[in-house]
Parts: C-alpha cells; structure tokens; sequence
C-alpha cells in the first residue's frame, strides 16, 4: 500500500533537504538556479540561497513491507500555489516546514493548506542561530489548534526527519476512526 505526504513550506524552509534525508531512493529534484530576472519574484533574505524548486520534489520511504510513503516537495513560492494546489490532490496530510527567522512567509501556505482542509504537522527547521520558540509559543502565534503536532526538526539530520514524519503519521492515526467490527 502506498501513501501521499506533502512537504509544504515558504522558500528556503528546508523541504528539499528533509526529501532528499530520509528518501530511501535517489530522490527526484527540479532545483533551478536563481538568477536576476527572478529576483523581485522570488525575493529572498537569505544570502546563501542559490537555488529553488520550481515544480516539486519526490521521494519514497518503505516503512515496512506493506507500507510506502511516497513524498512530495511543493515549492514555497506563491507564483507555484497551483503547483502545490495539485500535489495536495491524494494527500493524507502534509508536513509545513517553518523557518522561525521568516514566520511570516509561512503564513499563506498555511492558510493554503487550511482551505484544502489537509491535515498538518507544523515542522520548525532549525537554522543555525535561528530563534527557537516553544510549542505553545507558535501554536498561539499562528493560531494553531492545540492538537496539531509542533515539532522541531533538523532537515540536515535523517532521524530528525523521520521523526517529523512520524510526528505527522502519529497524527493521522488520531484522526482516523478505528475501524468498526
């Protein structure tokens, strides 16, 4: 059996790197270099930034024989919403990497996948030097509900990132009514 994850987030938030972690397979990127004609498209505060995803990655994780994650990356920008519009599209829920030093970008994906009414798991990429709220903190920031998961993640490091997804799958499994008998 396999199933759909998506990997939302604004530009820059880590999703990329969290496929390309915990994929099992050489994972399928569309990373194009920034240039100058997008840079008032795809602005930017982050220096080092050099390339973007501009249609999606995938990546497949075996969980055990009878259990496949199939993993799709949407880039962050808003000129690609259509884009994530349809890798939504089978999705059991999504994990919406947040960069804390740009909250604020965060917050139309986030209202994105709110009116798509997918289920989520706030995941805090930690950045070097980045501010490190608590849970509770931006659950009242962003105006979580107190049931979704906020965890805090490094995209850099594989187990971190199988432990956001099972922070997600944990809540999946909440949400789904136990079969009758």
């Amino acid at each position: 059996m396999t199933r759909k994850i998506l990997v939302a987030g604004a530009l820059g938030a880590g999703k990329t790197t969290l496929i390309g972690r915990v994929s099992q397979i050489e994972p399928v990127t569309t990373e194009e270099t920034m240039t100058s004609v997008g840079a008032d498209v795809d602005r930017t505060e982050l220096p080092d930034k050099t390339t973007t995803t501009v249609a999606m990655d995938f990546g497949r994780l075996h969980l055990n024989d009878n259990l496949v994650l199939y993993l799709f990356g949407a880039p962050g920008q808003p000129r690609f919403f259509p884009i994530l519009k349809d890798l939504a599209r089978g999705a059991l829920g999504v994990l919406l990497m947040v960069d804390t030093r740009r909250l604020g970008d965060t917050y139309p994906i986030l209202e994105l996948i709110e009116d798509l009414a997918l289920p989520y798991a706030v995941v805090v990429n930690r950045f070097d030097g980045a501010p490190e709220p608590t849970a509770d903190r931006l659950r009242e920031v962003m105006r979580l509900d107190a049931s979704t998961p906020v965890v805090a993640c490094d995209a850099r490091v594989r187990s971190s990132c199988r432990d956001a997804l099972v922070a997600l799958v944990k809540h999946l499994l909440t949400l789904t009514p136990e079969p009758t008998r």
